[in-house]
């Protein structure tokens, strides 16, 4: 068994990863630590968790008092960096949820966070948490850094296409999110008083996954984010441009290709039907990303769609995907549900 440390364990983030954690078959979940609620039942906080668990919220002086195999961190984003030097030191592999290693450049994590990196000599020292992308060097990785969920999203969607020259110039990107990526301390935009209803563009210009799709793509990318009546959910539509020669069935062989043997990414490419473009809905609960595209030979215009659900495969799913992989075991186990429909 593997023994983790879950810290920020009473947020969405959190929750998911007890959730996958408690029913995984060769995971010890040691230590569900938050600094609110120490001393209370976890299944106070997370209710799904009811009869399925008894474990208590540890306090963080006590969790640093015992060992652990790995901790994964959900904690808010340069917090988490004033944590991971502490527990870098004492387990042995380190699992980073939040947005403070993402991204490699001092420069750039300032303009897009807003104020500067509290340990930038850490930054390039994390392996980006895509298994699709980095599944030889998560093996041996010690510090795992989990993209961001509208992130991720675009990132499988575009992936298979720059790796082979098949698209270029820059990225359009219209993100959709669901309110549960505000996190559980989100402030009163996210009451359900404003939130019903509203369809809220909150990120017109430079959201932050932006810069890590540009970083891992190598292309010029321009993100829109948009508050959606969801609670759970990611959707992306990314428009960009075909390279010269490329058509439909170029297209189509690079994600059969890329995805082939991927077992949490699914290639939508129905002509017709409720579901013929990947949808967030019918993905809840589960790790899958589904990826689709619409390309217009006529015209030349290319849409790429993605869709997953942003506390899953957008986070803890991938987190705990990249903890079986680290640990050389199948790298679905404990992700094996697979969401549910109509819902």
């Amino acid at each position: 068994m593997t023994r983790v440390a879950v810290l920020g364990a009473a947020g969405y983030i959190g929750g998911e990863l007890l959730r996958l954690l408690v029913g995984h078959p060769e995971v010890e979940v040691a230590a569900a630590v938050s600094s609110r609620f120490p001393g209370r039942r976890v299944d106070t906080v997370h209710p799904n968790l009811r009869s399925v668990t008894d474990l208590v919220f540890t306090g963080p002086e006590e969790a640093a008092r015992h060992e652990y195999d790995a901790v994964l961190l959900a904690t808010p984003h340069r917090k988490t960096a004033e944590l991971v030097r502490d527990w870098s030191d004492r387990v042995k592999t380190v699992i980073d949820l939040s947005g403070d290693f993402r991204l490699r450049d001092a420069a750039v994590f300032e303009r897009y966070y807003g104020a500067e990196h509290p340990v930038p000599e850490l930054l390039g020292t994390f392996t980006p948490g895509i298994p699709e992308l980095y599944r030889e060097e998560l093996r041996t990785a010690d510090r795992i850094s989990v993209p961001g969920c509208m992130a991720a999203a675009g990132l499988l969607a575009l992936a298979p296409l720059t790796a082979r020259g098949l698209v270029t110039g820059r990225v359009e990107l219209d993100a959709r999110t669901g309110s549960s990526g505000s996190g559980v301390t989100a402030g009163e935009a996210n009451l359900h008083a404003e939130r019903s209803g509203a369809m809220r563009v909150f990120a017109p210009v430079g959201h932050r996954h932006e810069a890590e799709i540009a970083q891992l793509t190598g292309l010029e990318v321009r993100m829109t984010a948009t508050g959606v009546e969801a609670v759970r959910g990611v959707q992306v539509v990314a428009r960009v441009e075909a390279a010269e020669g490329v058509d439909d069935l170029a297209i189509r062989r690079a994600y059969r290709e890329a995805y082939r043997d991927e077992p949490f990414v699914r290639i939508v490419a129905q002509r017709r039907g409720t579901y013929r473009y990947p949808e967030p809905k019918i993905l809840l609960g589960s790790n899958f990303c589904d990826v689709g595209h619409v390309y217009d030979e006529k015209t030349g215009r290319l849409v790429l769609i993605a869709a997953l659900d942003n506390l899953v495969k957008g986070g803890a799913g991938n987190a705990v995907q990249c903890l079986n992989i680290r640990t050389g075991r199948p790298e679905g186990l404990g992700l094996s549900f697979p969401g549910l429909h109509p819902i």
